[in-house]
């Protein structure tokens, strides 16, 4: 099958997953009073975007702690692309953020089979965007969040390093910069990657080409001039961006606060989301180790190494750090090839193996919007 056409394959079956889930969403938002598209595309952080889109920055909410929310902890890509889409379309700010989202998903999934089916061949590349259009936390993958986009750029960067494209890498890494406060770790894996490229040379450094030099110094760029625009903004360059994120609660304490929700969670018992985010988050950790044994190309180990390392040492809402490892889709890496295989020797149990799995991430996803009160 013409590598395009594996392509196709992969990005229908994701879309056909998000379909399935998004209808699972429809009858059971109707069945409790609710609109389907009201819930993907206004719904917690996709309020604070969409008022981005909408005014600009610069306005905030009353914090219980001592100062305010601010918007300036939201990075600016998503904002930007739904006010130049609704620019130039008639669509409101929840819908364009929608089409946005659903468009960057399947550039996304496109990018994700291509990195899957170039390191470990077409299977695994279809069955690592299947997986990814599974996870419990996939409805996200379909809600005006950022996580599609920092996903799409991140996955095509990845790609770009493996294949040698370096001022792909370094541009798409940049723009990851601007979408999440976590899109530094796609700069990070096209950095150290670089960094070990030219050290392997540092014999002869004029075979190091300035496309790499060039790919390198792009990458920081985005996340770092935001970072530093915010601590202008609060009158702190370095360290305004920080103060930001501290009111909202959200700093990387190694772990502290994370350790401290499992323990309340195991002392006096928890919802069923934080229990399905702390398993989540315990099998991304040994999914990681596994990547670490199979000795996974760098770039790909860098970015979900430092994707989990954010998620858990991070503070802020537990039942929020599936959603972070959304991006980290190289995770998923042992399990795709080993489906794939499984579907080869034993297709029954394969095909039962996903349908098990589609059919919880959809109506946990329905679960996520409609009823828990839990912010994604």
């Amino acid at each position: 099958m013409p590598r395009q056409a594996q392509r196709l394959v992969a990005v229908g079956l994701f879309l056909g997953a998000r379909l399935v889930g998004a209808a699972v969403l429809t009858l059971v938002a109707q069945h409790a009073g609710r609109h389907p598209l009201a819930l993907l595309g206004r719904s917690w952080d996709s309020v604070w975007y969409l008022g981005i889109a909408g005014h600009g920055y610069g306005h905030d909410l009353p914090s219980p702690a001592p100062g305010v929310h601010s918007d300036r902890a939201f990075f600016p890509l998503y904002p930007a692309l739904v006010r130049a889409l609704t620019a130039v379309l008639p669509l409101g700010g929840g819908a364009a953020g929608l089409v946005i989202s659903w468009a960057a998903a399947m550039v996304a999934a496109a990018g994700i089979h291509a990195v899957g089916a170039r390191l470990y061949g077409r299977a695994t590349g279809i069955t690592l965007v299947l997986l990814w259009g599974l996870l419990p936390h996939a409805v996200v993958l379909s809600m005006a969040y950022t996580e599609p986009v920092l996903t799409a750029l991140a996955a095509w960067a990845l790609y770009a390093v493996l294949a040698g494209n370096w001022l792909w890498a370094g541009a798409l890494a940049a723009l990851a910069g601007l979408a999440r406060p976590n899109g530094f770790a796609v700069a990070a894996a096209v950095l150290i990657t670089a960094g070990c490229r030219v050290w392997r040379r540092r014999g002869d450094l004029s075979r190091v080409s300035h496309r790499l030099w060039t790919g390198a110094a792009l990458a920081p760029l985005g996340w770092t001039a935001y970072v530093l625009w915010v601590g202008r903004c609060e009158g702190d360059l370095p360290g305004g961006y920080f103060a930001v994120q501290r009111a909202w609660g959200s700093t990387f304490d190694f772990g502290r606060g994370s350790l401290h929700s499992v323990h309340v969670m195991f002392a006096h018992g928890g919802r069923f989301e934080f229990t399905v985010a702390l398993l989540t988050v315990a099998a991304g950790t040994v999914l990681y180790a596994l990547l670490l044994l199979d000795r996974a190309p760098l770039p790909l180990l860098v970015l979900s190494g430092a994707l989990l390392l954010v998620a858990l040492g991070g503070s802020g809402f537990f039942e929020s750090k599936p959603r972070f490892l959304l991006p980290a889709f190289p995770l998923l890496l042992p399990l795709a090839r080993g489906l794939a295989q499984m579907a080869k020797t034993r297709p029954w149990h394969a095909t039962v193996l996903v349908a098990t799995l589609a059919g919880f991430s959809c109506l946990y996803g329905a679960y996520l919007l409609v009823y828990a009160d839990a912010p994604l």
